[in-house]
Parts: structure tokens; sequence; C-alpha cells
């Protein structure tokens, strides 16, 4: 790897092969602009990371040597955001190009940046030069920096060779740049998942253990994290990997929890099922909800709390409602969850025991219900992954698709084969009556 003095390897597009027309138009305007200004500017990051990979990238950032009031100044649609990091946003309609000036090294001396004495980023707007912001960024393969109008890559850490051996590797000492940003730990499990590329022995070597910083991360900010990391596209593999590395009891503990708990495996397999299919949601292009996501990952808490206190007499509604709250309050301790999405949750897993009543009104009315497609997809799962509900998705598969005809004779049929087996059952019963009772033991 290059040291900080060394000059940047300066790669020219016969060897790099990046295609001009896959990069953002309006990008390229952007960084004319600034350069035409007497600015440095530079696609950065992940996306000339996925265009080398020959990924077409879902964002296009631009690093510069402007500062974020020359950014305002150039560009009238430009409006400045953040606070612990200053950052310009130049908007074309809804849509908007990110522009962060270079960073330098923190230094507690400098009003700009601070960082905590966990060694944690708390204030970040040292501005520092192309050759400074380098050494900034998290990861080797995030750290190439592209000139469109020149056609020229510039590599200073050695990200080009990181590529093409893929790997993760963190720039610095792993373990200094994971306690400046726990999040980073997220961040390599989520391009090692993503990218299919192994993590580096010494980046790897510190990741369980420092796994417990993220305790510290703000709720909020984990929520976004972890819809990031499961509503990626790859979150089965995430999963697989956050359980790896001792991860997931510091973001999901009642997740965690369960799996350990549940000798089945049937919930573990409910998680994976699910994920597995998100995954495949996203690949078709279709939405999917984190509403659904808690409401798989926190199912199994719920489900048993609210079994317990049934027994305890509370009414069914009523147990779910208590055992619900309860998982919720547990888990924003650890990730926010809005309520916006946990509406949606308690929704899903209220319906849940309405998929017992097969009486054509009840039926009817829960087919309408606004939830029922996300409260039925969970209910297969459910079956899928061995819970004893199988005939109940099976029923509701075959009702949802019925004629109004076909729902009374499957209503009908039902109510009597369930009247039939309370019939059996009580002429079972009379039937052991009405015989003599067994002597006595001896004993």
């Amino acid at each position: 790897m290059l040291s900080h003095e060394d000059a940047a390897a300066h790669v020219p597009s016969a060897v790099h092969h990046i295609p001009p027309d896959k990069v953002c138009g309006r990008a390229k305007d952007v960084i004319r602009r600034l350069q035409k200004a007497g600015y440095e500017a530079y696609l950065v990051g992940g996306c000339v990371r996925d265009l080398l990979l020959g990924i077409t990238p879902k964002d296009f950032d631009i690093a510069t040597s402007a500062r974020p009031e020359e950014i305002r100044r150039l560009f009238n649609s430009c409006r400045l955001i953040g606070r612990r990091f200053r950052l310009a946003h130049i908007y074309y309609g809804r849509d908007y190009l990110e522009v962060a000036t270079f960073r330098a090294p923190h230094d507690d001396s400098d009003a700009g940046g601070k960082v905590n004495d966990e060694g944690r980023i708390t204030h970040d707007n040292v501005y520092g030069t192309l050759d400074e912001d380098v050494w900034r960024r998290d990861f080797t393969i995030n750290a190439l920096f592209y000139n469109p109008i020149s056609g020229e890559l510039l590599d200073f850490v050695g990200g080009l060779e990181d590529l093409r051996h893929g790997q993760i590797r963190l720039i610095g000492d792993p373990e200094m740049r994971f306690r400046e940003d726990p999040v980073r730990l997220l961040r390599a499990v989520r391009f090692a998942a993503k990218l299919g590329f192994a993590i580096e022995e010494d980046t790897r070597e510190p990741m369980t253990s420092l796994a417990i910083l993220l305790e510290g991360v703000s709720s909020a900010r984990l929520f976004d994290e972890i819809i990031k990391l499961l509503h990626s596209g790859d979150g089965l593999n995430t999963f697989r990997l956050l359980r790896e590395y001792d991860m997931l009891q510091h973001l999901l503990p009642l997740t965690a929890e369960s799996i350990e708990e549940d000798s089945s495996g049937n919930f573990e397999r409910m998680v994976e099922l699910s994920l597995g299919n998100t995954d495949q949601r996203l690949r078709e292009g279709k939405s999917v909800m984190p509403g659904f996501l808690y409401a798989v990952l926190l199912w199994h808490k719920v489900n048993l709390a609210a079994l317990a206190l049934q027994t305890e007499g509370a009414p069914e509604l009523q147990a779910l409602n208590e055992a619900a709250t309860d998982a919720l309050r547990d888990q924003v301790d650890f990730t926010a969850v809005p309520r916006r999405f946990s509406n949606i949750t308690r929704e899903i897993w209220a319906l849940q025991a309405r998929f017992r009543y097969r009486d054509l009104r009840r039926a009817s009315a829960l087919v309408g219900n606004v939830r029922f497609r996300a409260a039925y997809d969970f209910l297969c799962l459910r079956a899928e992954a061995g819970e004893p509900v199988k005939e109940d998705a099976e029923w509701w598969t075959t009702f949802q698709f019925a004629t109004q005809e076909e729902r009374e004779v499957l209503c009908r049929d039902s109510a009597d084969k369930k009247g039939g087996l309370r019939r059996r059952k009580k002429r079972k019963k009379s039937t052991g009556s009405s015989k003599a009772a067994p002597p006595p033991s001896a004993e």
C-alpha cells in the first residue's frame, strides 16, 4: 500500500476501462463547472467502485476542494445540509447530487473536528486537500477518485488491487478506524455480502470483539443501517455475516435470543425464508416493508409471551397487544422503530388470529383489510417454516382467489367439517361415560 506521502497512482482510461457513457451526465456537468471555477472535483466512493465492477451505480457522489458555501454560490439549486458532516445537495427537481468538500485528519485543537474519549468522531467539518481526504475514507475500494472529464482514475491506497482480489480492507489501523465510527463494522459486512468479497484478515480480526461498540450508536442511525443491511437485496447473506461476527445480538437482541431458544429451528428458518423472499422481491423490482421485516424478526418472542399471558387468563387480543408492546419497547432500546412501521408490524401480528375464522362474513371482511396481503404472506411464511398453520394457509390461498359462489361453498364445507368434529367428540365422550369406571389402583 502506498504511504501517506506517496503520490497517487494515476490510472488512464485505457487501463481502468470505466465506460464514459455509464457516468451520470448531471454529475459530469457539476464536475465540469467546479473545475472551470478553479476547484478540484472528482467522482468518488461507491459509484467509482461499481463502475469498475460493471455495476450501474444508484448514486453519483462528488468530492471537491470547494467549500460548501463556495459550492452554493456556483449552483442556484444547491442546499447545504448536516452539522456533523456539512454537505451540499444540488437539486434537479426531486433528485439531487451530493457534493462533499475534501476532509482533513481530526485535530481537537481545530474547532472543526472533535473525537471523544472512545475515539469516536463527534464533529467532522475539518476541510483539507485531496491527499488528506483519501486517508479519511473507510475502505480502499471506496477511496478511488475518478475524473470523468479527463478519464483519469486516482488510486492512493491500492483500491484497484483489492477490487481485483475481491477483498474488503480498511484504510489505516482497523481498531482505531472502527472506534472512530462503529457503523464501519456494519459497512464491512454489507459490502462483503453485496459484492461477494472476503474481509481482509487484519480488518476482520478485531470485528467480533468490537461489535459491542454498536450499542453506543444512536438507535435512529442503527434503524437506518438495519434497513440498508437487510433490504439491500443481499439481506440473507448479510444476516448470516452479522451472526458470524456476533453483531446480531447488539442490533436485534430479541432475534438473536429467539434463534438460540427455539430448539425446533422453526424461527431461524422463518427469518431466513423471509430474507430470501425479500431479496427476490427486490431483484424483481417489487416493494418491501420495514414493518413486515420487524414482524418476522420479533415474532418468536411476541408469540411466546402472548401464549403465556393467555394461560394466565388474558384474552387473546389483549395478550398479543401486551406482548407486542413489550417486544417493541425492548427493541427500541437498540434500534428505533418509527411508529409508522411499528403500527404495521402490530397489525400483521393481530390479524394472525383472524385466519382461524372461516365464516363468510368475517372471511370476506378480512380479505378486504388493507393489511390482508402482508398478514397472509406472514401466515404462509409461518407455515413454510414449520409452524402448525399449513391448513389455514392453504384454505386462505384458495379463498382469496375464489368466486363468491365458491367462497360460500368453502365456508359451508369448513363449518360442516368443524361441526362434524364437534359431534364426533361429543359421541366419544358419551360412549366413554357409559362404561364402568375402572377399579381404583391397588397402589
